[in-house]
């Protein structure tokens, strides 16, 4: 490592979704080395895991692992871990967890990503969480993640910093950062979010698509309102 000009380091949590792919694209802009690490859980969308690969190839990031922690599946019940469970069809109720919520798995991931972290002497770990437009997930909230950020701290005796560079983007804004670095092409057709292992825009009835669509035709019909108020919030 050089002393007078260290050598920034970040893991990037990597799912090959609209929301971590968009986080690599920044990310390759703010640090010498990306490394992305992807989990393999046995989710019911798995086809997700050969197109982070080939994301985090064709955009060069500086390594790529996958880890398998197929005892979350064992431990967790889903529909994104059981195919038995159907898909939910609309959201649940403010103050309930809707049934593709995998208990602990920003848990284990941000955990075990923070291992990775301190074996390369990185000193960030991103992940693509989002409080603002999310599926009422506990596990994607800035509380939630701050609050595991300073046990890891702790437990490591290494100041790793979890970086949540979505968290307070709706998902119109979150478009808005991929056109911003020129990837939005990529973003719309190369990337998975879809819950039914669908990739680009997806099946069109699972919630992430919902989701991912409103925010899409919202961005294109507000370009310069929704730019102003990314950059308003990421400082661009």
């Amino acid at each position: 490592m050089r002393k007078n000009n260290p050598i920034k380091r970040a893991v990037l949590v990597f799912s090959g979704g609209q929301d971590s792919t968009t986080c690599l694209i920044q990310a390759l802009h703010q640090y010498d080395e990306v490394h992305c690490i992807t989990f393999d859980y046995a989710q019911r969308h798995r086809s997700e895991i050969a197109i982070a690969q080939a994301l985090a190839k064709k955009l060069q990031a500086t390594s790529y692992k996958i880890l398998d922690l197929q005892l979350l599946n064992e431990l967790t019940v889903s529909s994104l871990t059981r195919e038995n469970i159907p898909l939910p069809k609309k959201q649940n109720s403010e103050g309930s967890l809707p049934n593709t919520f995998v208990p602990g798995r920003n848990i284990v991931f941000l955990t075990f990503s923070a291992i990775y972290a301190y074996q390369l002497d990185a000193d960030v770990v991103i992940t693509g969480v989002c409080e603002t437009d999310f599926s009422g997930y506990p596990d994607c909230r800035d509380e939630f993640v701050k609050s595991l950020n300073h046990a890891v701290t702790l437990g490591m005796q290494k100041n790793i910093t979890f970086v949540t560079p979505l968290m307070w983007l709706n998902k119109a804004e979150t478009w808005a950062l991929a056109d911003y670095y020129q990837q939005m092409p990529l973003i719309r057709n190369k990337t998975l979010t879809c819950y039914n292992g669908i990739q680009g825009d997806g099946c069109g009835e699972c919630l992430s698509c919902e989701l991912r669509l409103k925010g899409l035709k919202y961005y294109l019909a507000h370009k310069e309102e929704v730019t102003e108020n990314l950059k308003l919030k990421s400082q661009l």
